[in-house]
């Protein structure tokens, strides 16, 4: 199967001083938006469609995912706390081995944050590498659900 590790667009930055707009609340940027639409092009010419969206619930992660939803056909979304930012990806990784065991799923995406994005690539892969993920940026990977493991294909950053 496909799946494909996504790092949300770029957000507005949190203001550690002000503290009027919490972490978890910070929205795309119109630069964000327009990195995310150019990812989902990129991902519509590979795959035109993915059968799960797993986003994380911080804002830019929703927002990341509905954009992408709308260039991915049968995209159904699933909003998952196992996706923020300081979320562990063994976790991660024994949740979506159950999930692919009890459903039939060729193609998923997942929207997340950095750090969480780099040690899933590294949990799910054999090389164990942690690339450094641009916002937008989407690793490929192809996953062996019966191993358990999988491979690092590339990672498309958008253009």
């Amino acid at each position: 199967m496909q799946l494909f590790v996504m790092r949300h667009g770029a957000a507005a930055p949190y203001d550690y001083t002000a503290n009027t707009v919490v972490d978890e609340q910070r929205p795309l940027t119109v630069y964000g938006r327009a990195e995310t639409t150019n990812i989902a092009t990129w991902l519509n010419s590979v795959v035109s469609s993915v059968d799960l969206i797993l986003v994380s619930p911080f804002t830019r992660a929703q927002q990341t995912a509905e954009i992408m939803a709308q260039h991915l056909s049968n995209a159904a979304m699933q909003t998952s706390i196992l996706l923020i930012p300081e979320a562990s990806a063994v976790d991660f990784h024994h949740y979506l081995d159950g999930l692919l065991h009890t459903t039939q799923l060729d193609k998923i995406l997942l929207v997340s944050h950095m750090p969480l994005v780099s040690y899933l690539v590294a949990e799910l892969t054999a090389e164990q590498q942690t690339p450094i993920f641009q916002t937008a940026a989407i690793a490929e990977l192809n996953y062996d659900q019966h191993k358990m493991q999988g491979q690092l294909m590339h990672i498309q950053a958008p253009s």
